[in-house]
This record gives C-alpha cells, structure tokens and sequence, in this order.
C-alpha cells in the first residue's frame, strides 16, 4: 500500500500558530522533508516531535523527489515543510509533489499560516481579487519585463522581499507603476510586527531616512480604472508643467502629477528637468 504525501503549513513567526492537525501530522508520519533541518527541529523540539526528517531545498529537490517518491511507493507516508509558512508558495516543496502526483500518489494539504493572506487582510486594500508576484529577480531585464507586465494590472499585487533589497524594489515599483497606495507589512506575526500604510513615494522618502529591517509583505494597490487608456508621457509632463506654473516644486508637479494620471514620477521629473534645461 503506498504512502501519503503532506503538505504542512508552519507558522511564519508565532509558534501558537501551529494547527493542532499540523502537530499530529508531523507526529505519526515517518518522516518529515524539511527545507532546512535545523530550522525545522527547533519546531519539533518545541511541539515534543522526534519524527526523523531529511533535507528537501531548492538545491536537491528534484534529486530528493525521486528518494521521497520511492519511499512513498514503499508505503512510508512523509510531511514536507519549509522553514515558514505554506510549502511550494515562493519556497520548495513543488517539485516533490510533482513527482508524487507524476507517480499517482495522493498528496493531502493541512492548511496553515500564509504571508500572502496574513498581509492581505490588513492593509485595507482591495482583497477581493489579488495576484501573487513572489519575489522579483535581481537581474535587470528579467526584473523589468516583470513590472512593465504589471503596468495596468488591476488586481491588488502581493511582493516578498527582503530588507537589503527594498530600496531598490520601492524605486523600481513607484518608476514602473507611479504612485499607488502601498502596504508594507513587516516580521508578521512576530515580536516587531509592523504595518505601515502610505503611498509608494511616501515610502520611498521614509526608506530613504529608515533602514529597512525585518522579512517584508508589500501590497501594492492595482491600476486604477482610468488607466485603461493611460496619459502619454508628453501629456502627463505638460499636465505637472501647469503645475509649477501654480507654484508647485518641479518634485511635487511630479508626484501630484504621478497620483493622477499613472505616468511614473521619474519620467514626469526628468521631462519637466529637460524642458527647463532646453
């Protein structure tokens, strides 16, 4: 008879998280895949859990599939856990249930914590409808394919990122996507839990003083409805040039004039630079 596969949700800061299921899940199978064994004993050292585990990260996952899967097919049953939260989800784990799914095992979701909807739930933002957009790549030109593509995304969109690159993610979406609301949502569930709610140049301006410190959920406001048809670039800097001529700085002509109509800030900024240099 063959084994079952568990996909088991961890808590992502507090242990109290941890579902009554989950604990017994990792109790009884016989072993437990774990993306990193360390992190993963201080759980079940806490909870009182001596199941043996094995390693199962982004550099052996597919050869560590095939092992899983034979054992599986042997009739031992195994939980897969990342360090935090649901596995697969912007962690590994999806290349173990594909092979066990290629291999007609069952595969059984025990629900847990979830950064993704942990955050979702309270920025204020439109959740109703959302899009997922894990990290971006640190790499220039895949990373920028990936923000034009969300350009007139109307669906409120989810980011991780990590505190040493938020500088620069913070620059690129407000470059990209002009000024939208934003909720940056820091260590959650954790000891310094923080919700901030602002807009992408405001929180540009606050990251430029603040070192950013902690794991980060970024929940970025979706295009709004009139962007459908956006504002050319030329429109939208002869729009913040009537601006100045009402006394504004040529910086907030551009992030009035980004609010309103769509175009990114840096564009409408370095438009109303050259037009003053010429």
């Amino acid at each position: 008879m063959q084994g079952k596969l568990y996909i088991v949700g961890t808590p992502i800061g507090n242990l109290g998280d941890m579902s009554p299921r989950a604990v017994d899940t990792l109790r009884t199978v016989d072993f437990i895949a774990a993306e990193d064994t360390r992190v993963t004993l201080k759980l079940l050292n806490h909870f009182d859990i001596h199941t043996p585990m094995l390693s199962a990260h982004a550099h052996n996952e597919q050869r560590r599939g095939q092992q899983i899967v034979a054992r599986l097919l042997a009739g031992e049953s195994c939980a897969l856990v990342t360090d935090a939260g649901m596995p697969c989800i912007s962690d590994p784990g999806g290349l173990v249930v594909q092979a066990a799914a290629e291999a007609g095992i069952e595969v059984v979701s025990i629900p847990g914590p979830s950064a993704v909807v942990a955050a979702l739930s309270v920025t204020g933002l439109d959740a109703a409808r959302f899009c997922f957009e894990g990290f971006l790549s640190t790499a220039k030109s895949p990373r920028r394919a990936h923000l034009d593509s969300l350009k007139q995304e109307r669906r409120t969109m989810v980011f991780y990122e990590a505190p040493h690159k938020l500088r620069r993610t913070l620059d690129d979406l407000l470059e990209t996507l002009g000024d939208r609301r934003i909720a940056l949502c820091r260590e959650l569930t954790k000891r310094h839990e923080e919700v901030l709610r602002m807009t992408l140049s405001e929180a540009v301006d606050y990251y430029a003083d603040t070192a950013p410190r902690g794991e980060y959920v970024l929940v970025v406001e979706g295009a709004p409805e009139q962007m459908a048809e956006p504002m050319s670039e030329a429109a939208a800097v002869d729009y913040a040039r009537q601006l100045l001529c009402e006394g504004m700085s040529p910086a907030e002509a551009a992030k009035r004039t980004a609010r309103d109509t769509g175009v990114a800030r840096g564009v409408i900024y370095r438009g109303l630079v050259d037009k003053q240099e010429s």
